[in-house]
């Protein structure tokens, strides 16, 4: 047992301490080729505990996209009751334009997608320009490959920063897994923005408006009755506590080569530490 977490073998130990789940995916689910064989199992034992299972991911594509993917990989649609992406949140936050930050935001958006995917602004009171100074705001929801890498957009976001355009960064990770293996995601590329100068919000974990549009979306149970179950201490785990959730930490997902040293770091005191850890998602 990890200091200030507690190590279980299955989600059946705590199964009396929450109503409502958010799975991550990518570590969790799968790692790009098929659904783990335990954790559909899983999935359907929580189901029939009564139980909600709404899947949580970073990615900057709307939820239909990545519900398609996951029904590739073995989990069908009516395995969970859904998934929401923090490219779905972006949208829902664009379209009803309720809070802050979308409500400061215009209606003509730089947008950066991988494969020139649109899906994020379709329906939208949008109008997307190719020339970042004629634009209100960066939407930025993938990365291609080959233009990962923060110093391809230099120029680019040197003129978008001198104009105090924000940016919108549907995906805040900081790796992914390209052809040739990690490359620098969204999250890196926002970042570069900032130390540049430039202003971003963030809308997927770990920051508060994908956990808020979660709730919302669970018709705004207690949090403390919702337990996030993740691979990443950064995303999942930081994320979840910071909204009032509770939390199980995967050790074995794909974070697993640096989960041991970072576990350490947060249960020093220094941040919160996950309630509890299990090998991977297992009944």
């Amino acid at each position: 047992m990890k200091q200030g977490s507690i190590d279980i073998e299955g989600l059946h130990v705590i199964i009396d301490r929450f109503d409502h789940v958010l799975l991550d995916q990518w570590g969790t689910l799968h790692e790009g080729q098929s659904i783990f064989p335990v954790a559909l199992d899983c999935v359907t034992r929580l189901r029939q505990a009564g139980k909600r299972v709404l899947v949580l991911s970073n990615s900057g594509k709307r939820a239909s996209s990545n519900a398609q993917r996951l029904a590739s990989l073995g989990l069908k649609p009516d395995a969970y009751d859904g998934i929401l992406t923090s490219g779905e949140a972006t949208w829902i936050g664009l379209k009803t334009r309720a809070h802050a930050p979308f409500n400061e935001l215009g209606h003509k958006c730089f947008l950066i997608s991988r494969g020139s995917d649109r899906t994020v602004v379709d329906g939208l009171d949008l109008a997307v320009v190719n020339e970042v100074e004629k634009s209100d705001f960066i939407l930025l929801a993938g990365l291609d490959d080959a233009a990962a890498e923060p110093e391809h957009w230099r120029r680019c976001l040197t003129t978008a920063a001198a104009c105090g355009l924000p940016m919108l960064c549907a995906n805040p990770d900081l790796a992914m897994f390209g052809a040739k293996g990690l490359i620098p995601a969204p999250g890196a590329l926002a970042h570069f923005y900032e130390q540049i100068g430039g202003r971003v919000t963030f809308v997927g974990k770990p920051h508060a408006p994908i956990f808020a549009t979660a709730l919302q979306r669970l018709g705004h149970p207690a949090p403390a009755r919702v337990l996030m179950v993740g691979d990443s201490l950064d995303h999942d785990i930081a994320g979840g506590r910071a909204a009032g959730m509770l939390t199980l930490f995967l050790c074995n997902g794909v974070h697993r080569d640096g989960a041991s040293s970072s576990l350490e770091t947060m249960t020093d005191g220094s941040t919160r530490p996950p309630h509890w850890t299990m090998t991977r998602l297992a009944w």
